[in-house]
């Protein structure tokens, strides 16, 4: 069974950081990308970033590009993001995601909410 569960966010000011972790089980980790969406109250979920199985490659939406960075460790079969300078706007539950290899179907955690707020 596929299992994600993040953690890690939180109330904070303008300005300041998180750093969001999502745990796998259930796939082998260490073969597929990783994606980040979120979703704020009353808007459309939104892609975040995305890390590739290797963790070489990265991409960012242009709204948190240069802010916030993905990276992930295969032994422990959890990626991160760390979100710096945070915003106002960034305020939204934060989800990681992913598509099994040799699946058709996407699969999300609970999420954990981050609040950016003076």
């Amino acid at each position: 069974e596929v299992n994600l569960a993040e953690s890690g966010g939180g109330l904070v000011q303008p300005g300041e950081s998180l750093r969001l972790s999502c745990v796998a089980s259930g796939f082998p980790f260490s073969r597929v990308a990783m994606h980040w969406f979120r979703q704020a109250p009353g808007k459309e979920v939104e892609w975040v970033s995305r890390i590739s199985s290797g963790g070489l490659s990265t991409d960012y939406a242009d709204s948190v590009k240069g802010r916030f960075t993905v990276s992930r460790d295969n032994d422990k079969s959890t990626v991160f993001l760390q979100m710096d300078n945070l915003k106002p706007e960034d305020t939204a539950v934060y989800f990681c995601q992913v598509r099994p290899v040799g699946s058709n179907t996407d699969y999300r955690g609970q999420g954990t909410q981050v609040t950016v707020s003076s």
